[in-house]
């Protein structure tokens, strides 16, 4: 049975194969990693400011990378970096009006809001 099974392998032609080194992709950018890393950032710890330097380098990032001709990557990188950015700043937008409405509304007497109501009625 071994005399068969050895048999049916030389029998087998032996195939050979090139070499091909591994495909990579290209590195991502610095400034897409930055980007993203920013934006984060902009969400958690430095509300405003983390935000708008994550839609800076985001911006950046895009355009060194469409420029790069495939050498650089880290587009979706860098897009995210812009997405989260943009609700960083809405969001942060959004709590500025809540404060400024919260100050208007609830300010003791005397204040901007009571002064204009009083007029009403």
């Amino acid at each position: 049975m071994d005399e068969q099974r050895e048999e049916q392998l030389d029998e087998q032609p032996e195939e050979q194969f090139e070499y091909q080194p591994p495909q990579t992709e290209a590195p991502a950018s610095g400034l897409a990693i930055g980007s993203l890393v920013s934006s984060i950032l902009g969400l958690t710890f430095v509300p405003l400011a983390g935000s708008i330097v994550g839609l800076v380098l985001g911006y950046m990032a895009r355009k060194a990378i469409q420029e790069s001709a495939g050498t650089v990557g880290g587009d979706g990188l860098a897009k995210a970096g812009v997405i989260i950015g943009w609700v960083g700043v809405g969001l942060s937008a959004a709590a500025c009006c809540l404060v400024v409405l919260a100050v208007l509304l609830f300010v003791p007497a005397g204040g901007v809001f009571q002064s204009i109501t009083r007029g009403l009625h």
